[in-house]
């Protein structure tokens, strides 16, 4: 199982992401939020105008795990960050290097584009992933607190 390889993903994977997303979504007890199509990965990752970019794991050229980042800004250190969406490992897959095949592979490209952070969050109950993130340096930012708007709050205050 060790004979890892990562990959860009193309549009040929909308539907492997879509799985992977929909298998990440019932991990974390969320699978009926899940909107995403096929039609709508095809457009948001893969098309000309994309922010987005996605990565594929393979473990003996069988997929077995994805990464979809995209790059924000720090007004602070003047530079690119790399922020990483979604990270999931298929369970059988877990446990041979996969997840920390894609961080590394993302830390590397994060050094590439000078990017002074690379960021992800993690729910807090994750307890198995938070172990995994602080066994290679990683920081909790806990003194940041995430806020969303989305649907009809979204609407109604861009419209108020």
């Amino acid at each position: 199982m060790k004979n890892l390889e990562i990959r860009k993903a193309t549009g040929a994977d909308a539907s492997l992401i879509l799985k992977f997303i929909t298998e990440l979504a019932i991990y974390e007890k969320a699978e009926h939020e899940v909107l995403a199509t096929e039609s709508d990965i095809e457009k948001s990752v893969f098309s000309e105008t994309s922010t987005v970019e996605a990565l594929i794991c393979l473990s003996n050229d069988e997929p077995v795990g994805f990464a979809i980042y995209f790059f924000n800004y720090s007004t602070w250190l003047g530079k690119y960050g790399l922020f990483l969406e979604d990270l999931y490992v298929s369970p059988e897959s877990r446990g041979v290097g996969a997840g920390k095949a894609l961080l590394k592979h993302l830390a590397q490209i994060a050094l590439e584009k000078d990017c002074g952070r690379f960021e992800w969050n993690v729910l807090d109950w994750n307890e198995p992933a938070i172990k995994f993130y602080q066994s290679i340096g990683a920081k909790s930012q806990d003194e940041w607190i995430g806020y969303r708007l989305e649907g009809e709050s979204l609407q109604k205050f861009a419209n108020s």
